[in-house]
């Protein structure tokens, strides 16, 4: 696969940040954690070298955007035809626009499916606006959620970079026909809804007409987990190693082939020690909520990774627990208080239920009240409720959020996650063995490969009846204790985690990332455009 590593890092054009003139980059992020929190060390690095970082995101990012030098822009100020008299949650206003088009009745992916570049559309005109007064030499963006920003850098004339934070150009197209699976459908039922939705060809008629877009209703599915941004783009970071990232079906990798796109494996983007991240947030910014419970990290007894430390002297072990924060924020169908719909039924667990029943599961294997027993840290995202009813083992330690990659390089023995890309990587990158409780999307892709290359184990969300959820809800709860005890007790699954983790830093990280968006001021046939 040559076309996935055509520009190199060793290329002699390829300056460092200090040798090159000061340039202005427009970085657009979703309000996802694990979207976002990538960026921020390369924001970092560029602001470094005398560059200029404006970000477009949503208030809940401002403290981790900020903290990285870069000037922060409010994406729901900053386009009111999309957020006027709507209600911003994950995908722009979803919930709302949805209810416009007389969709509520739908799932989540069909009403996506339909509305997506709707949204997307409504989004422009304050997308131009906004980068026309930063200025923008260079549009940075997550190729799978930001699709608008990579139109507005081709309307604009100045060239666009994916930031992949699933692995690699292959990963969607198993990611997509997983999560289609649990949602009882197929790519092809998704087609047939938007070839035949007339708002969605109007819309694509407006596109075209007033912003020479070409769109199609088979765009990033046909064929399967195809990535419009990414052949649209200059090239693609992708967080990972090309020995670690997902298959590319053939007929996918032909089409890249042919449109000459770039994926560059760049590893792991780890932050310096200390540095603010995104944590778990909810969509509204509330008061008195459990966001605000975290406790001070200055005082030692709140700070985790002083405990960590202490205990590792003491010759603890140290696990670390965090199931994410889409699955503990209040995203739509795949948030704390939802289920998982196939068709239009709710099946399996809720957000609440699946969390719980894996920290309990934890718990129940490495729980204990004798002074050398494991350490166990748990961040538990911003839900007040998150502890209810659970009976904490006197060797637990829980805060809302927790420094992820400062405890993981600290010296983590045992991560149990949700499974997201920068999770998994972030602690293969250390040498972590995992047990991993997939939510949704990649993460069950994730957890398969940590069985594959031999770092860890899985404990598959079940999607059963509701009927059967409170006896599924034990039975899944003893199949994580038993997962935790078999990696905790088995150092044959670090041997191995350790080996890749040399492998992951080959990869470059985040001097490599830098350099190659730099590199794009040396290349004048990338400076016309994305």
């Amino acid at each position: 696969q040559v076309w996935l590593n055509s520009v190199q890092c060793s290329d002699p054009h390829c300056p460092s940040p200090m040798m090159t003139t000061p340039r202005r980059f427009a970085f657009i992020f979703p309000m996802a954690s694990g979207h976002l929190n990538p960026s921020l060390p390369v924001s970092r690095a560029l602001v470094d070298g005398g560059h200029e970082v404006h970000y477009l995101c949503r208030e809940q990012m401002r403290e981790a955007i900020e903290g990285t030098g870069a000037t922060f822009h409010d994406e729901v100020t900053a386009m009111p035809e999309m957020y006027e008299g709507r209600t911003p949650d994950m995908f722009g206003a979803l919930t709302d626009v949805t209810k416009e088009y007389g969709l509520e009745d739908d799932s989540l992916m069909v009403a996506m499916c339909k509305i997506k570049e709707i949204m997307s559309e409504m989004m422009l005109p304050g997308l131009l606006r906004w980068l026309k007064s930063v200025n923008a030499q260079v549009v940075v963006c997550c190729p799978l959620l930001n699709r608008e920003a990579c139109w507005g850098a081709q309307i604009t004339g100045i060239p666009c970079v994916g930031l992949m934070t699933t692995a690699g150009p292959g990963s969607m197209a198993h990611a997509m026909k997983d999560f289609l699976e649990k949602m009882g459908m197929t790519v092809e039922e998704c087609l047939e809804h938007r070839k035949n939705y007339q708002p969605l060809q109007e819309c694509f008629e407006r596109l075209r007409s007033k912003y020479g877009i070409k769109v199609a209703y088979n765009d990033d599915m046909e064929p399967c987990g195809k990535c419009s941004v990414a052949i649209d783009s200059a090239f693609t970071l992708v967080t990972t190693a090309e020995f670690l990232a997902d298959p590319t079906p053939k007929d996918l990798q032909e089409l890249y082939e042919a449109k000459h796109t770039k994926f560059i494996f760049v590893g792991p983007l780890l932050d310096k020690a200390g540095a603010k991240r995104a944590a778990g947030h909810k969509f509204t910014m509330e008061k008195g909520t459990h966001d605000e419970a975290a406790g001070n990290p200055a005082v030692p007894e709140c700070d985790p990774v002083a405990r960590l430390k202490e205990a590792k002297a003491a010759g603890r072990k140290v696990i670390y627990i965090s199931m994410g924060t889409v699955i503990t924020g209040d995203s739509p169908e795949v948030g704390w208080v939802n289920r998982m719909k196939v068709g239009n039924q709710e099946k399996g667990f809720t957000g609440k239920e699946l969390c719980q029943a894996a920290w309990q599961g934890a718990f129940e294997a490495l729980g204990s009240d004798a002074p050398d027993a494991p350490l166990l840290l748990v961040s538990l995202g911003p839900q007040a409720d998150a502890l209810e009813n659970l009976e904490l083992p006197k060797n637990a330690f829980c805060l809302p959020s927790m420094p992820q990659v400062d405890l993981l390089k600290s010296g983590v023995d045992l991560f149990l996650t949700h499974g997201g890309q920068n999770s998994f990587m972030e602690s293969l990158s250390v040498g972590t063995p995992v047990v991993v409780c997939p939510g949704f999307a990649d993460q069950p892709v994730n957890a398969q490969k940590a069985v594959d290359i031999g770092v860890g184990l899985q404990v598959t969300r079940p999607m059963c009846e509701l009927e059967e959820v409170e006896q599924e809800i034990l039975k899944y709860k003893t199949e994580v204790k038993a997962a935790v005890t078999e990696v905790y007790q088995n150092k044959s699954f670090q041997s191995r985690a350790e080996q890749c983790s040399q492998e992951l830093r080959d990869a470059g990280g985040v001097d490599r990332a830098v350099d190659l968006l730099l590199g794009i001021f040396v290349d004048p046939q990338k400076l016309g455009g994305a």
